[in-house]
Parts: C-alpha cells; structure tokens; sequence
C-alpha cells in the first residue's frame, strides 16, 4: 500500500476532486486525511492501458529495438495504471533536468532570484569611474545578452560613460551560457559599448522592448579574472528572473549550460540526486547522475522515478500560486524548443530527452476518466524521429480511449508565459548610489 499521508497525496487528490482545501474545517480536514489514508487504493494495473503499451512495446519490436530497454510507467493519482521496465535504470537523457529542477526548488523558493553585484573600485568623475569596475556573480544561469545591455544602460542612466581601469571578473558570473571568466568578461565589455555589437547582439536588442536604448560605456583597460573577493564599492545590484522562470527557460530549451550552472549552485550531480530522491520517495539506486543536464549516457533514471519526481515537483508548488505547467513546456502552446513538430496531447507539460540513441518523454496528460496521467518512457534506438512518433501515438491512444477534460485542472494549469521570459527588464537593477560626482 502507498504511504498516501507522507507522499503528498492527500492534498493532490483533494483538488482533482475539487475541493476546496481552503475553506476545509482543520479538524473536517485532519480527519479526511486520517480516513483517506486508511483505505486500500487499487494497485492493479488498468486492462485498457496495458493494451495500449502493448501494443506499443509490439511496434517498437517490429523495428528490431528490446521490449527489455524500453521503459514505460503509467500513473494515474496514486494508481499503477501500466508499467514495462518501470524499475530499471536506464539512460534518460535530458529528463535528467527534471531532477535538476526538483534538486533546485528543495533549496530556494520559486520566486529565488540570483545577484550579481557591479561595483567601482575608485570615484566616479566626470562619468568615467577612476578604478576598475568589477562584475561578482552568484550563479546566475540566464545572464545573456539583453541583461548585459539592461545593465549597460542602468549605468548610463547614473551618469557613467567610461571606466579608466580594468573589468575585473569576481565570484561565479556566467554569461551567454558560458563560465569561463576571460570570455564572459569580454562579453559584458562587448554589450556595455554599443559601438563594438556584432550582429547577433543587434539581433538580440531588436527583440527588446520597443525604444530599448543602446548603452555607451568604453572600458579602456583589460578583463581581469579575480578569485576571491575584490575590495569594492557596490553601486547596482541586478537581479535574475525568478528560479521558476529560470527553470521554465531550461526545459523549453533544454538548455544544457544552463542546467549545469544549476546543479553546480545546489551541490553538484550527486547533490542533486541525494535531493532529488528524497523529494520524489524513490531508491536513489533509481537515479544515477554524473551531471546536471544529462549529457552523458551515465545519467540513467528509470521511469518510476522520472514520475516520481515530476509528482514531487507538483507537490513542492502546491502552497504557491504557480503549477508544474509553469515549469515544463505545455504541448500546444509551447511550441518551440523541444516540442516542435510533436503531437503530443494538448494542455500536456512535459520533458524531453535525446542521445544519439536515447529517445525520452515524461510529463503529465489530462484526461476526463482518469484525471492527471503521471507517465515516463524512455527509448533506446537510434530512429529517434520514429521513437518520437510512437511516444506521441502513444499518448494520443491513451487519450481516445479516456477522453479529454472539459475544463483544464488547475494543478496543470499555466502561470508563466515561456514564450515571454521578461529578459532585460531594467527593473531588475536596483541602483545603490545616488549620485555621481561631477567633473573638477
């Protein structure tokens, strides 16, 4: 039997059936808890759906690919609905940033945002910063081109056009995706002078809020990489988007430098999957991590636990405003990224996960008999367009059979637009002086 007070489930099977645990009497409310979890839930497999992956497991082996490496597990609630390899181990790619994901939210709260503070290490005259300005990051992991320009253009706003010194590189700042400090220095110099863009950086401030000014700061000096702390004076303080949004980015993406800074800010791989396990009640046997992205065929996750931790995740947001669609990418709406061309049902947030010859999806489907179907499959094979396709054909069957929902539930239900991030918003700069001195 489930251990349906400690898993969580209580509460999530409380909203599929509609009620309002808000308006609950606590006494009414511990009650029901007590009683739920005194029952027996089934635990048989559903007939219908063991049908269906059947029939499935069937194509797949027509194509030459083992029943034995394709994993499939099929939930339904707190009920086993199909399973085939449910338990093993296998290399799931990309799902990997699910537990990344998971890892992240047992350590900050969703709406965490990482800072990078910008400071002179001498007066500001006549706008130019007699010193070196120096950039200390945190991990922020979505510091790109347009947080670069927002910044330079915070900077003109307090007056300063130039710096007489170097740009010292402090702490752990990471731009474009990249962490080397000599490189991400010469990216930040890059964006903060205007006059020096190449076309992908115009490209990029073209896709800025209309008016968006273009910064002009000329660093006269060099990019210096600095370990330890630099002895400064702050003068911004710029915030990231919020982990939820930063999160939502990675997955529609799959962004792998991005789920890597991640897990270097929780702990590293094994960190990672210490915090995963534990949040999603699974052997941590079941997930096997070298990295936080899922890169290399070493990460190996078996179905049961990918669901496992997409449930958990689903529980670690059930005392805020946001759900697991504000995440994952949503099937029909989230378009790009990993789900162009898929034809997985609608409404449906879900994770991706390709090797060159590892085919995984994992997510949740709505349905209007079964409510919220949890499932994980992972594929081995190299005909990765036709593992895709089965995957969708899949889902789609299971849908024909219990039908769609009339009204989206609200434990998948969308918060966060994916598709407009809020990068470069220049609010996120919070200036820490006031003035700056005028020339002599």
């Amino acid at each position: 039997m489930i251990d349906i007070l400690s898993s969580g489930l209580v509460s999530l099977w409380l909203e599929m059936a509609g009620v309002e645990q808000a308006g609950l009497n606590g006494s009414f409310g511990k009650n029901l808890e007590t009683e739920l979890s005194q029952l027996v839930f089934p635990q048989q497999p559903d007939p219908m759906a063991e049908a269906v992956v059947q029939q499935y497991l069937n194509r797949l082996s027509t194509k030459g690919l083992s029943p034995n490496v394709q994993g499939v597990w099929l939930q339904s609630s707190w009920v086993p609905l199909a399973k085939n390899s449910e338990t093993t181990p296998l290399p799931a790619a990309s799902l990997t940033k699910v537990a990344t994901s998971l890892a992240s939210l047992q350590v900050w709260l969703p709406e965490h945002r990482f800072e990078t503070i910008l400071g002179v290490t001498g007066p500001i005259i006549g706008g130019v910063v007699q010193g070196d300005l120096v950039m200390t990051g945190n991990g922020d992991p979505f510091f790109i081109w347009e947080e670069a320009i927002a910044l330079g253009n915070t900077l003109n706003q307090m007056g300063i056009r130039g710096v007489a010194g170097n740009l010292i590189i402090a702490g752990r700042f990471y731009m474009n995706y990249e962490v080397e400090p000599l490189k991400v220095g010469e990216f930040l110099k890059q964006a903060f002078n205007s006059s020096s863009w190449t076309e992908e950086i115009i490209n990029q401030h073209s896709q800025m809020t209309p008016g968006t000014a273009k910064p002009q700061i000329v660093i006269s000096g060099t990019v210096i990489p600095q370990a330890g702390i630099v002895n400064s004076t702050p003068i911004i303080r710029h915030q990231s988007l919020a982990l939820v949004e930063i999160i939502k980015q990675m997955n529609i993406y799959s962004n792998n430098p991005m789920a890597e800074i991640l897990a270097a800010n929780v702990g590293g791989a094994a960190m990672v999957r210490q915090l995963a396990s534990q949040a999603a009640g699974v052997p941590m046997d079941e997930i096997r991590l070298i990295n936080g992205s899922g890169l290399e065929p070493e990460n190996q996750i078996s179905p049961r636990a990918a669901v496992g931790m997409f449930m958990a995740l689903a529980r670690s947001l059930q005392d805020t405003n946001l759900t697991i669609a504000d995440l994952f990418p949503i099937a029909g709406i989230d378009t790009q990224g990993t789900l162009e061309d898929r034809k997985i049902p609608v409404s449906s947030p879900v994770k991706t996960g390709t090797l060159f010859d590892v085919s995984a999806l994992a997510g949740v489907v709505p349905t209007r008999d079964r409510g919220l179907v949890w499932f994980a499959i992972i594929n081995r094979g190299t005909d990765l367009d036709g593992l895709r396709a089965d995957q969708d054909l899949l889902l789609q069957q299971l849908v024909n059979q219990w039908g769609s929902p009339d009204t989206l539930p609200e434990l998948i239900q969308p918060h966060i637009d994916g598709r407009r991030p809020g990068i470069g918003d220049p609010n996120r700069n919070q200036i820490l002086v006031q003035t700056v001195a005028p020339s002599s």
